[in-house]
């Protein structure tokens, strides 16, 4: 189990707290004990990593108030109760205001540990839920993700910054697997409405009779969730594959775009995933609908056009990947680099990300090439090389950025280390470093 999670043992009898630390620390938890329930809350706070575990009967504040301290705090906080013989109803009680569990006296071990381990995965599962949300509701960290240093990439930083402050509807436009949800929810989070609702509905994903109902209600007895127009108010609707509304749907949206009013109180963000060729979302949507959703207007580059940021990408996923299969990531050659920067990508970002990862793990096994991934990725890929050609000296300076980069890492930002390995003098690392904005701070 993660080293993070924690166990808090309150009970006012000092072996008592021994004698339940010293068995869950043996069974792998991280336990830290209190005398009472007033030093524990000193310790607790709403987002503690981990669970308590605290008798009932205990001097100054019980545990029945001690429980309700916690539930107030943090009412997703597991806490199991340790209850003497003949307290099983005050246990039911404190089961009812929130508690995880109970184990009466004098309980079996190994029961103990049972309620342990299912408690802290439930507590694992909140906390990352919880990090999860914070990291969709920060702005700045979702434009972290908007990984890259092209100039498509600046570019529509600079828009998601710019539309995020505005009012009017987005239409966000792009290739399949380039990003454009992650955009969505960047253009949430740097905007006035980052701490209200972010609802997605994906259009193509349902019938028209239950899309319906999933915007402009009834709830369906299967799904007693608000309306999503109701659901979003005052914050972002998003509606993904918004050419799938039929035309009944379309009619329905104009006339609740239409009755929000200037400036609407709740922004509606559309993604248009249309890839027939000949064909646009406003080929697909009735003109009126079309110019209310399009008042404002995104295009997400794709992968092909964003240039050394291809390597960027790669090495990222690369290095994520070996960290989750405990193994290094693979060093990739000057062919295999030019190779990922030619190779037209039809997939985008999502299949960079499934090539790193199959990269990877044919590294692990000592078997594979990059090339050969290359080839028989998709029919799609073959040819590798692209049409859109670029000049050698890009070529050279995408690669050498990257083997700098890769270098750095894996030697945690020692420049002597970095130096030796790559044959370079420290003037001329420094140059390099400083040409292709590389901050040693960044590795160590």
């Amino acid at each position: 189990m993660p080293a993070a999670m924690k166990i808090a043992i309150v009970d006012d009898e000092k072996d008592m707290r021994q004698s339940i630390s010293q068995w869950l620390a043996l069974s792998g938890y991280d336990t830290e004990a209190f005398p009472s329930a007033e030093e524990a809350l000193k310790a607790l706070g709403p987002d503690y990593p981990g669970i308590v575990v605290t008798d009932i009967k205990m001097p100054g504040m019980d545990g029945m108030q001690f429980l309700k301290k916690l539930m107030g705090s943090d009412s997703s906080l597991p806490v199991i109760m340790i209850t003497g013989h003949g307290d099983v109803p005050m246990a039911v009680e404190a089961m009812r205001i929130g508690a995880f569990d109970f184990l009466e006296k004098p309980f079996n071990p190994d029961r103990m540990t049972q309620l342990a381990k299912k408690a802290t995965n439930a507590r694992r599962m909140v906390l990352d839920a919880r990090a999860l949300r914070r990291d969709l509701s920060d702005g700045g960290q979702l434009m972290k993700k908007l990984i890259g240093t092209s100039g498509a990439m600046e570019r529509l930083r600079e828009d998601i910054l710019d539309l995020g402050q505005a009012d009017g509807h987005v239409l966000i436009e792009g290739e399949t697997g380039t990003g454009k949800t992650l955009v969505a929810h960047a253009l949430h989070a740097v905007g006035a409405r980052a701490g209200r609702k972010f609802v997605s509905v994906s259009c193509a994903a349902l019938g028209q009779e239950a899309l319906v109902a999933r915007l402009f209600g009834p709830a369906q007895p299967e799904d007693p969730r608000l309306p999503a127009v109701e659901e979003a108010r005052g914050g972002t609707l998003v509606l993904e594959d918004v050419e799938a509304l039929s035309e009944a749907a379309q009619a329905r949206l104009l006339t609740f775009v239409n009755d929000e009013g200037t400036p609407p109180e709740t922004r509606i963000i559309a993604i248009s995933n249309m890839q027939d060729e000949g064909r646009t979302c406003e080929d697909a949507l009735r003109p009126d609908l079309f110019y209310r959703l399009a008042s404002l207007r995104i295009t997400v580059p794709p992968l092909r056009q964003r240039g050394e940021d291809i390597l960027t990408l790669f090495t990222s996923f690369s290095d994520q990947f070996a960290e989750d299969y405990g193994c290094d990531a693979p060093q990739i050659s000057a062919q295999e680099a030019t190779q990922l920067l030619q190779a037209p990508w039809p997939g985008n970002v999502r299949q960079l990300f499934n090539v790193a990862e199959r990269a990877v793990l044919q590294s692990r096994r000592g078997s594979g090439t990059l090339t050969s991934l290359l080839m028989s990725d998709h029919d799609e890929m073959q040819p590798v090389m692209t049409t859109e050609g670029k000049p050698l000296k890009e070529y050279v300076e995408a690669f050498e950025r990257m083997l700098i980069d890769n270098t750095m890492r894996r030697h945690k930002g020692s420049i002597a280390a970095v130096m030796e390995e790559l044959c370079l003098p420290r003037r001329t690392l420094n140059e390099k470093m400083a040409k292709y904005a590389l901050q040693r701070s960044d590795y160590l």
